[in-house]
């Protein structure tokens, strides 16, 4: 029997997210004895959306854990958890609900490791379904890709298909850091052919690694989860007007993999965000401000223009990294001067 990559040849089969995502946490449930799965619903009722079926027969009523409605509750127990040790997959019916549980996410998951000096780590998954579904109204369709991706201390994680969802749950759990994976419920009951790779125990995608979907030299087209399929369909439909799109499917929305985008952008000369996301302070926004960022570095370099230049802040160094009135007489006009800022 041929092998490929080192593995058996498998055939290529049609798999959904939803049960690429039941592969891979049942894969590491089974790898590691401190990984477990809380949330509503997601024992007894195989998840609300079918995701957990068959976890809870078998592991058992304390690795697949049914809570009350609180995600402010099950989420500070997830986190306390992490931080004993364990490492917890709290699935929440829907990001919107995740709401009630930010200051879990955010204050007591994303920040301790810092806070701590690195001696405390908090190796959580926070997932469920993201953004826009069916007739679900204003209150249960919002993106939180640029909500969480704003936040330090997080790594943010959007897959598309199978692929992407297997290989990014099973890095997710195995992280060290809180993990923030935002899937799409209309994505879960979507097959997608399966390569032989995924099929392994051992697959996994990298965090903060992109994916070219589609090689093109004309345009680049940026996107995460369901929004890179349309991008896919309109790349194909635009082909046969001899316009070839580069399609780049995130995957993960922080760390932001700018050097795949900055490298196909410097390609093609154009740039196109799709996101399924309000447009304000969006993951759009943010990819177009790198770019810009990029182009004023060259800039620089080159001919000696002024650099845009963010200014971050970390405690120990606030007074240097805080806006100034300095700050704002000094970044205008410096064209890499002898000013401490550059």
């Amino acid at each position: 029997m041929a092998a490929v990559s080192g593995l058996m040849w498998r055939p290529l089969r049609p798999v959904t997210v939803r049960d690429a995502i039941n592969q891979g946490m049942d894969e590491e449930l089974e790898r590691d004895e401190k990984v477990f799965l809380l949330g509503e619903e997601v024992a007894q009722y195989d998840g609300a959306y079918k995701v957990s079926r068959g976890l809870w027969k078998k592991y058992g009523d304390k690795r697949i854990i049914d809570t009350p409605i609180s995600e402010m509750g099950f989420a500070g127990i997830a986190v306390g958890a992490a931080m004993a040790g364990l490492r917890p997959i709290c699935e929440f019916m829907t990001f919107n609900f995740s709401m009630q549980a930010i200051d879990q996410v955010i204050n007591s998951a994303a920040k301790t490791y810092y806070m701590s000096g690195g001696l405390q780590s908090v190796p959580i998954v926070f997932r469920g379904p993201n953004g826009a579904s069916a007739g679900v109204a204003a209150q249960h369709s919002q993106c939180f890709a640029a909500w969480y991706g704003h936040c330090p201390g997080l790594k943010v994680v959007s897959p598309w298909n199978s692929e992407d969802a297997k290989g990014l749950i099973k890095s997710a759990i195995r992280d060290n850091n809180p993990v923030v994976m935002l899937e799409n419920e209309l994505m879960y009951g979507v097959p997608f052919e399966f390569p032989p790779e995924a099929q392994s125990k051992d697959f996994l995608v990298p965090i903060g690694k992109a994916k070219i979907e589609r090689q093109g030299t004309h345009i680049t087209v940026v996107s995460h989860s369901r929004p890179v399929g349309h991008c896919l369909e309109a790349a194909a439909v635009l082909s046969k007007e001899g316009v070839e799109c580069e399609v780049i499917n995130m995957r993960t929305i922080r760390p932001m993999d700018m050097e795949t985008i900055e490298a196909s952008v410097m390609k093609t000369n154009h740039l196109v965000t799709v996101e399924g996301g309000w447009p304000q302070f969006g993951v759009g926004a943010e990819i177009c401000a790198r770019i810009m960022e990029g182009i004023s570095k060259k800039l620089v370099l080159e001919y000696s223009q002024t650099q845009i230049k963010r200014l971050k802040l970390a405690f120990t160094l606030s007074q240097f990294s805080l806006p100034s009135p300095r700050s704002c007489i000094q970044l205008p006009g410096c064209s890499c001067c002898s000013c401490h800022w550059c």
